[in-house]
């Protein structure tokens, strides 16, 4: 007689959905592959709650069937204080009873009785706090508060949880790297394609930089870099995607000094069709950026079929592997040297783009789910034991 196969208890997990509010990130794309992977298995409950006031009402749009929304209102600013002093109120205040709660955007709630996870992207706000906002500085305490009180850390990359262990000062054993997937563009179709993107960025050969106009994202360097570049390819571009956030200023500045401004377009904030149909256009995709806990920017360009020109720093070497051309962050002139040899030599720009699509098929969103519910299933059964400090 055939013993019949386990089966996997089921698993109630809360996770906070506010990233899936406005313009989608970095982590508002990591939120919604991670929801709706939890939403397709028999194993899991998926109970959504989002520490916002306004704009709520809009999320049922957002998730996939079979997610339960919790509606009591939840107001972030007084929530993030009371949660920065204490451990009330407790996030089963609004969903219920749920064996685990997961913050993927470095706040997790206090629970009364369920295994917590934050995930931790990257330690920007520890490491270099000048290169973030007033918002983002307290994540140190709230993480700091949330692994004291026993909460499990799930990092995006070996390198942030090496680094996390070290910097929290927590047993290593509780930080958990899980990589993200590469993103799926979908079909390659009218709107989406590489001739809708260049009609979106007006030209025809570009360099595209996409992301929120921060510090940490370095665009002061591509300006510079790209405009050394400019002197001696008089057809190519720069584009920037994306919101302007707080290296407005310094952007402004390096695109007034630039010799060739006129060749340097700024779209703002763009669809995510609009998004997808750049990245296929683009002649080059530039991620100069300081410091990085994974880097999808790199994925999408690979997904793509774009070349990549980015940093050695952070996790991103981790990331990208030899399918990218890599500097040093700051290195203007090596940024540019890279820039020029990318847009120029056909050779190397298809070994990059082969070498990119292998290397992006390595990372899988079906992995990542189910990755971080073993995570879970960890925590749940650990649930109550502190961890060493």
């Amino acid at each position: 007689m055939v013993a019949p196969m386990a089966v996997d208890p089921l698993l109630t997990v809360a996770i906070d959905v506010t990233s899936l509010l406005g313009a989608r990130t970095g982590v508002g794309v990591m939120t919604h592959e991670l929801v709706t992977g939890l939403a397709a298995r028999p194993d899991v409950a998926v109970r959504g709650f989002a520490v916002t006031w306004r704009g709520r009402g809009g999320l049922a749009a957002e998730l996939p069937p079979g997610v339960t929304m919790a509606t009591r209102p939840m107001a972030a600013r007084p929530l993030r204080e009371a949660w920065a002093r204490g451990d009330r109120p407790p996030i089963e205040t609004w969903t219920g009873p749920v064996d685990v709660v997961h913050g993927p955007n470095f706040v997790v709630p206090p629970a009364r009785s369920a295994a917590r996870v934050v995930t931790v992207h990257d330690l920007t706000a520890w490491r270099f706090p000048e290169l973030v906002d007033r918002y983002t500085r307290d994540y140190p305490a709230l993480v700091a508060r949330a692994v004291a009180g026993g909460a499990w850390v799930h990092a995006p990359s070996r390198f942030v949880a090496d680094e996390a262990a070290e910097v929290l000062g927590v047993d290593p054993a509780r930080v958990v790297a899980v990589a993200n997937g590469a993103p799926d563009l979908g079909p390659d179709e009218p709107g989406r394609d590489a001739a809708a993107g260049r009609a979106r960025a007006g030209v025809e050969r570009y360099v595209l930089a996409v992301g929120t106009v921060e510090p940490r994202k370095d665009h002061p360097s591509l300006v510079a870099a790209f405009d050394r570049v400019a002197e001696r390819d008089p057809e190519l571009q720069l584009v920037i995607a994306g919101v302007d956030g707080w290296g407005k200023d310094a952007l402004d500045g390096a695109v007034a000094a630039a010799r060739h401004a006129d060749r340097i377009h700024r779209l703002g904030w763009v669809s995510t069709d609009e998004r997808v149909a750049l990245l296929r256009g683009a002649w080059v995709v530039a991620y100069p950026s300081v410091y990085e806990g994974f880097g999808l920017v790199p994925l999408e360009a690979m997904a793509a079929g774009v070349p990549v020109v980015t940093t050695r720093t952070g996790a991103i070497p981790e990331v990208v592997g030899e399918a990218a051309e890599m500097v040093d962050p700051g290195d203007v002139d090596a940024l540019a040297d890279a820039l020029e040899r990318v847009a120029s030599d056909d050779a190397r720009r298809d070994e990059l783009i082969a070498a990119g699509h292998r290397r992006r098929a390595r990372f899988r969103w079906s992995a990542t789910v189910d990755d971080l519910v073993a995570l879970y299933r960890r925590a749940r059964v650990t649930s109550g034991v502190r961890p060493q400090m």
